[in-house]
């Protein structure tokens, strides 16, 4: 079952150059949490932030902070993420050979264990350890940069995911990562997401427009699963619309 719809802004798209007052401005706007790509250069194509930035915006707001770490080797990360601030850390299932031991230290560090899926990874990978986990998240890109568009075959992933989750009868967010704007955010939710990441989406216009930009995708997510009716859009069905 659907768990309440949140819309995670990611501070990749943000103004690197004021990311306090950017956390700030976009918390007030309306989003629920505060998505960080931790990036390394070298499971993915992009260099992005280290723990200490963290530690330094986590006094500006009290919202989630829902850290994705797209790193390898990620265990050597999870406490130094836990200590700055981090309230949920998700690594991927192709950036280590022992995913469950990796869950596990995050859990031991107090934290909410979340699991990431890159867009050729299947659906069924996530199941040897939703037992473990309070998230999955979709790459609706391939990870590595912001501004990309969606991938339409992830819908069906989103879908298949749904029926895990729902089938294990544990609360779990299903979050997508990926080309999320006013479009393809309804789509998604739709599909069976509880949880948007939208950076661009959120960060456009400046920050007089932060509150419009969270609104839009706040209702464009809601009516996704207002339209879903208990059915499901696979990707066929929105080809058009995201090309």
């Amino acid at each position: 079952m659907q768990q309440e719809l949140r819309i995670a802004a990611s501070v990749l798209a943000a103004d690197f150059s004021c990311l306090g007052e950017e956390v700030r401005a976009v918390s007030d706007a309306g989003a629920d949490w505060l998505h960080v790509d931790v990036m390394d250069g070298h499971f993915v194509p992009n260099l992005t932030i280290g723990a200490g930035v963290v530690a330094a915006l986590r006094p500006h707001t009290t919202h989630t902070f829902d850290v994705h770490l797209m790193v390898s080797p990620v265990d050597p990360y999870v406490e130094p993420f836990a200590e700055a601030g981090a309230d949920s850390i998700t690594v991927h299932v192709e950036a280590g050979a022992h995913l469950h031991r990796t869950l596990q230290r995050i859990k031991s560090a107090g934290k909410r264990a979340g699991v990431a899926l890159n867009p050729a990874t299947p659906a069924h990978a996530v199941e040897p350890v939703l037992g473990d986990v309070d998230l999955v998240l979709v790459m609706s890109v391939n990870p590595g940069f912001g501004g990309q568009r969606f991938i339409p075959s992830q819908l069906g992933k989103i879908e298949a995911l749904r029926a895990l989750i729902d089938a294990s009868g544990r609360a779990i967010d299903l979050s997508v990562d990926g080309g999320i704007d006013e479009h393809t955010a309804g789509l998604a939710t739709r599909a069976g997401a509880d949880v948007l990441v939208a950076g661009s989406a959120s960060f456009a216009g400046g920050r007089a427009e932060y509150p419009g930009n969270i609104a839009r995708l706040r209702a464009a997510g809601e009516a996704g699963r207002t339209a879903s009716h208990g059915t499901r859009t696979g990707p066929r069905a929105i080809g058009a619309a995201t090309s």
